[in-house]
């Protein structure tokens, strides 16, 4: 029987988040409607996860004796990491001492903090399809992988977050800048990028693929409808869900989803992403946690991603059924502020089927995400068209 305690009392439930962004926030949110206590933690100060949370902290996590230092005063019984940027050979260490769980497992943590990990996994020793690719330590070691792969093809680090430091190459004077471009978006060995041949695909989805205990106590795994999704340099600009595709094609999106998230084991919320082209499927990348192309299922299931991530983690049963056709788009900050305001949401909510979420992020930039517009309609195109409009309808100033 699962049992939670009472929060801020000795018999509490205690979960801690190594990340507190505009993802974070919102698993928060949603462990604390089931009586959960919760700790945040985050690089800078008042992350949005920070203003919601029971207590937070600020450190650097990829710094593996401040981690240990704040989960050894904090003791939660699970952890759950919620970015990439993070010293994970000290989680697996506080996982095999037995003092927390960490959340699906330290071992996938740890695979999927960067791209190589998850990729070797996934092509050479699950064998799924995925495209070429190389990796680099250098700009020579790049040139000479261009050759070989051939143009166009993208240029990533091999850990970077919300596709920072992503960008594609037609030709050498492209792949120079595309590696100059990465070394500035890593957060963690930076000198290591991920080359990969460019797939000609017709749509990318993500399959959100959970994780969870039955009634038996049984992990099975169950599949929120394929969310589609639009970006720009490798950052998500919009999604919507369902991305209507062959059902050949989506039984192979299941497979591959299946065999990943098995190898990394677990209970949880993987988004796994997916290129399609008619009824042939690549693996692109995988996150054990919410995924933001994910924001969508807020306004079109019955239990939102961060919803099921939360049950999941927890031992409770899930429920990944739509019950509306929706849209979301991104909301930037557009200029650079220590403060910013937003105005006209009036306006951009006018439609009932619309809605907002503003992160409270205590910087802007030009580009960075700030909100999300969300819109219902009867088909996928509809929903778009509204959620770009309300999305649009924001202003900001500083």
């Amino acid at each position: 029987m699962i049992k939670i305690g009472t929060p801020l009392s000795p018999t509490a439930t205690r979960v801690m988040l190594l990340g507190a962004g505009e993802l974070g926030k919102e698993v928060i949110i949603a462990l604390q409607r089931l009586g959960v206590e919760v700790i945040a933690v985050d690089r800078y100060e008042n992350a949005p996860g920070h203003q919601v949370a029971h207590r937070s902290y600020t450190i650097d996590m990829a710094d593996p004796d401040a981690l240990r230092s704040v989960v050894d005063k904090e003791q939660p019984q699970l952890i759950v990491p919620e970015i990439e940027a993070i010293a994970t050979d000290e989680l697996l260490k506080i996982e095999a001492e037995g003092r927390s769980k960490v959340i699906p497992v330290a071992r996938a943590t740890r695979l999927t903090m960067n791209r190589e990990g998850i990729r070797r996994l996934a092509a050479e020793e699950l064998q799924l399809p995925t495209s070429g690719y190389i990796f680099a330590d250098s700009y020579d070691e790049l040139q000479a992988g261009a050759k070989r792969i051939g143009y166009p093809c993208i240029i990533k680090p091999v850990m970077s977050s919300s596709g920072k430091g992503q960008s594609m190459a037609t030709n050498e004077d492209e792949l120079h800048r595309a590696w100059n471009y990465a070394m500035e978006g890593g957060r963690v060995n930076r000198g290591r990028v991920i080359l990969e041949e460019k797939i000609d695909f017709d749509y990318e989805i993500t399959l959100l693929t959970v994780r969870s205990n039955d009634a038996e106590g049984e992990i099975v795994t169950s599949y929120c409808e394929p969310i589609g999704h639009r970006q720009e340099e490798g950052d998500y600009v919009e999604s919507w869900q369902p991305q209507q595709m062959s059902e050949a094609a989506l039984t192979r999106s299941k497979e591959i989803a299946s065999a990943i998230t098995s190898e990394l084991g677990g209970c949880g919320i993987f988004g796994v992403e997916l290129f399609i082209k008619g009824d042939k499927v690549w693996f692109s990348e995988v996150s054990p946690r919410p995924h933001d192309t994910g924001m969508v299922t807020m306004v079109t299931q019955y239990q939102n991603e961060f919803e099921l991530h939360a049950r999941a983690i927890l031992g409770l049963p899930v429920n990944t059924v739509m019950h509306a056709t929706g849209a979301s788009a991104v909301i930037y900050g557009g200029l650079d502020s220590k403060s910013t305001e937003f105005s006209n949401l009036a306006a951009a909510l006018a439609d009932p089927d619309t809605d907002l979420r503003l992160f409270g992020k205590p910087e802007s930039f030009v580009r960075r995400r700030m909100g999300v517009a969300l819109a219902r309609a009867e088909n996928t195109d509809a929903a778009r068209k509204k959620a770009k409009k309300a999305a649009d309808t924001v202003k900001t100033s500083g």
